[in-house]
């Protein structure tokens, strides 16, 4: 028996953004793969590089093949929803593949575009047809738009959704839950006076409940001010097992477990055994 338990393992970054930045392509994807492995390092056994738009689509497709326990998306992002004529069929041939991981991220964005509930809704409910139509899960980006996000998913019963990065108190957690999604928490559960995040985590039914880092944003405490990266997702983790009163291996084990679930991916839990 040691002092100091062997750090948990096994973590699952269901959310992340390998190839966001303005660096030139190719040292964008050296950094990528140099992220990955360090994030493996400490015990981040997989992640899901998510799209945003037909090229980052592509990209992150490119990246799964070529980096270990790397999934993908496929989807537009609701800010680059007028671009669904253009990018949907590239979307919609990454998302038949039997590698993809979810459709999205998709939704409603009214910080960034208040005005574009039409634009935005008509993108996000293509998502949602083609999801259903493959049995795939919509990763759902909801910024200052729980409302409208609530009324198309019931209009959509048993579609298959995570809300990443959810930023709701106990109220939208709970309407959230009753309409059958995930709740996916991200760095800000780690930040200060986010009490109403974290009361609505401690409400979420662990079976539920996934983490992610949305890298590269969002950074948990105690790297705030850096650049995010999946590495850190182990925060966002530690501090759900504070929340919760859990021990941290066992909510490694268990969010993994439903990212798996939800997203697919290996079964790695014996890799910290």
């Amino acid at each position: 028996m040691t002092d100091h338990p062997e750090p948990a393992r096994g973590w699952f970054d269901s959310h992340c953004h390998l190839g966001h930045g303005d660096l030139p392509e190719e040292a964008r994807e050296v950094r990528a793969a140099s992220v990955v492995a360090a994030a493996q390092r400490v015990g981040v056994s997989q992640l899901v590089d998510v799209g945003i738009d037909a090229e980052s689509s592509r990209l992150a497709a490119a990246r799964a093949i070529r980096l270990p326990g790397v999934r993908f998306t496929a989807g537009l992002h609701p800010c680059s929803a007028h671009h669904l004529d253009r990018d949907w069929p590239q979307i919609e041939d990454l998302a038949r593949r039997q590698d993809c991981a979810a459709l999205g991220e998709t939704g409603f964005d009214f910080h960034w575009q208040p005005d574009a509930r039409a634009v935005q809704q008509r993108a996000f409910e293509r998502h949602l047809a083609l999801a259903r139509e493959l049995g795939r899960t919509v990763i759902v980006h909801s910024r200052e738009a729980f409302d409208a996000t609530f009324e198309v998913l019931a209009e959509h019963p048993g579609a298959r959704s995570i809300i990443h990065c959810f930023s709701g108190g106990p109220r939208e957690a709970e309407r959230a839950l009753e309409l059958g999604c995930r709740l996916s928490f991200a760095g800000p559960l780690t930040w200060r006076n986010t009490t109403e995040l974290q009361e609505a985590a401690r409400l979420t039914p662990l079976d539920r409940i996934l983490i992610e880092t949305d890298a590269p944003f969002l950074t948990p405490a105690p790297h705030r001010g850096t650049i995010n990266e999946p590495a850190y997702v182990r925060h966002v983790g530690h501090r759900l097992a504070e929340l919760l009163e859990r021990d941290p291996q066992e909510i490694a084990d268990t969010t993994a477990r439903n990212a798996r679930e939800m997203l697919g991916g290996e079964d790695r839990q014996t890799d910290h055994g």
